[in-house]
């Protein structure tokens, strides 16, 4: 396909991403109005309608590689570091002792990869639904779907929530890295999902999901909600985020919920040495950056006092 071409990747409920004279453009009428987001294309390197969503993956000038899914950036080279670090060690070194994480979603790899690092994993289970997303990060992304080659690694092609309905209490962790909530991902941000986990999880598990940037006006509602429905399962339930560049709002946000009473998100159980950093290949996520990403801007410590 010709990067200098209009290519039309319009997907439903206000999304209308198209790459236009060379540039790929995310535009997101309903939850980011008024905005875009712009990646100068190198080259596409695959674009295929799966039975789920429209995937496009594509090399940009500066950021290196990037996965779009239904028009909205998913993950690039330059920034994933940001995303799948926190998303992945936000929960894993708060809880202290994960053998066992699932990870629901994450077709790139990331997600995987950063479990990985982490000796004390025992097993790894991945439930991702669609398998075109797998096979095409494998070739164009290699840097994240290493993850899925790991000896620990369990990867099942299909519905994460018929897998959990056949497995209780099985997990220590479980991290949820979805698209944004059209598409197949839209499940993902319901409560019923999150009774799920909480049935799927061990006692004293803990949980990391992917959650909106509070940004977004339309989301600042939604990710209220969805704490409060969340706080009824779990008795210890935090917001906290990390910079990512390539989205929309620079931001994105990280849902996390407890069955233990006691845990304490804010400081990490587990502290890296930074001979441990250096050999786990960690760019982004350190134990200040972990703490860090609780300290909120006063806009965002108004909203989350309705949830005390």
């Amino acid at each position: 396909m010709d990067a200098e071409a209009k290519s039309s990747l319009t997907a439903d409920l206000g999304v209308t991403s198209d790459i236009f004279n060379g540039y790929f453009m995310e535009l997101i009428a309903e939850s980011c109005p008024g905005q875009s987001f712009g990646l100068k294309v190198g080259e596409v390197l695959y674009h295929d309608k799966s039975e789920y969503q429209d995937i496009l993956i594509f090399k940009s000038e500066t950021y290196g590689n990037v996965l779009a899914l239904e028009g909205i950036v998913n993950c690039t080279e330059r920034d994933e570091c940001s995303y799948q670090e926190m998303l992945a060690n936000l929960a894993l070194c708060s809880h202290p002792n994960p053998q066992s994480v699932l990870i629901i979603g994450g077709g790139d790899g990331g997600i995987a990869r950063e479990v990985s690092r982490h000796g004390a994993v025992k097993r790894i289970v991945q439930c991702e639904i669609d398998q075109k997303v797998i096979d095409a990060c494998k070739k164009y992304l290699p840097s994240m779907a290493r993850g899925f080659d790991d000896r620990r690694m369990e990867l099942f092609v299909g519905d994460g929530f018929a897998f959990m309905e056949r497995h209780r209490s099985e997990f220590d962790v479980v991290i949820t890295d979805s698209s944004d909530p059209i598409g197949p991902g839209e499940v993902l941000f319901r409560k019923q999902y999150y009774e799920l986990l909480n049935q799927t999880l061990k006692p004293g598990g803990l949980l990391s999901s992917q959650t909106a940037s509070l940004w977004i006006p339309a989301a600042q509602v939604f990710c209220v909600d969805l704490m409060k429905d969340v706080r009824e399962m779990f008795p210890v339930v935090r917001y906290a985020y990390t910079y990512m560049p390539s989205y929309t709002t620079g931001q994105i946000g990280i849902l996390l919920a407890s069955k233990d009473k006691d845990t304490k998100f804010e400081e990490p159980k587990r502290i890296f040495t930074e001979e441990e950093k250096s050999r786990m290949g960690l760019n982004y996520y350190n134990e200040n950056v972990h703490r860090s990403s609780f300290a909120y801007p006063t806009f965002i410590k108004e909203l989350l006092k309705t949830l005390r």
